[in-house]
């Protein structure tokens, strides 16, 4: 229970650092969840993370498992609330206010700017996620036919895990 305000300062902090996604934040919920506060390794954090990407429903509800993780059914709780309800806050009243300013004549040059920093920081969590999830010639090798055939072709998502999954699991044991 003493983790609880650190676990609810941690998620509202990163709460604001999904312009983007949930995978914009991930270089410093990694920093902060493995390094600062050693609540998981790395390796629990991005198996934690993939199951996240791969459950229904919004993805990122993956931190609460991470606050369960660190302080129970009340970690969990603190977890999601500390990182949906302050920028859903901020989303709702930015979005009040952005309908009232649509001959305002910054509001294209945000719109434009955003883009590039949204496409940043996802390509930024891509590094940080690939550092620790390549291991090995295997799992680069799954990465890379993965990323090509999701460029190349029309295959199933679904069908490109469940094949990483099973190479994993016959390679990787």
């Amino acid at each position: 229970m003493d983790q609880i305000p650190a676990i609810a300062r941690v998620f509202a902090y990163l709460s604001f650092l999904t312009i983007g996604g949930g995978m914009a934040a991930f270089p410093e919920m990694r920093n902060l969840v493995v390094d600062v506060h050693r609540w998981l390794t790395e390796a629990q954090l991005i198996h934690i993370y993939s199951v996240g990407q791969m459950s229904p429903g919004p993805n990122m509800m993956m931190v609460a498992t991470i606050g369960e993780r660190v302080s129970g059914i009340p970690g969990a709780l603190v977890a999601a609330l500390a990182f949906f309800v302050p920028t859903g806050i901020l989303t709702f009243g930015v979005g009040r206010i952005w309908n009232r300013l649509a001959s305002w004549p910054w509001r294209a040059s945000i719109q434009r700017g955003l883009g590039p920093v949204a496409i940043g920081l996802a390509v930024a969590g891509l590094i940080t996620f690939g550092k620790g999830a390549v291991t090995g010639w295997i799992t680069l090798a799954v990465g890379l036919v993965v990323f090509f055939a999701s460029l190349r072709t029309r295959i199933n998502p679904a069908l490109l895990i469940l094949g990483g999954a099973a190479v994993g699991a016959v390679a990787l044991r």
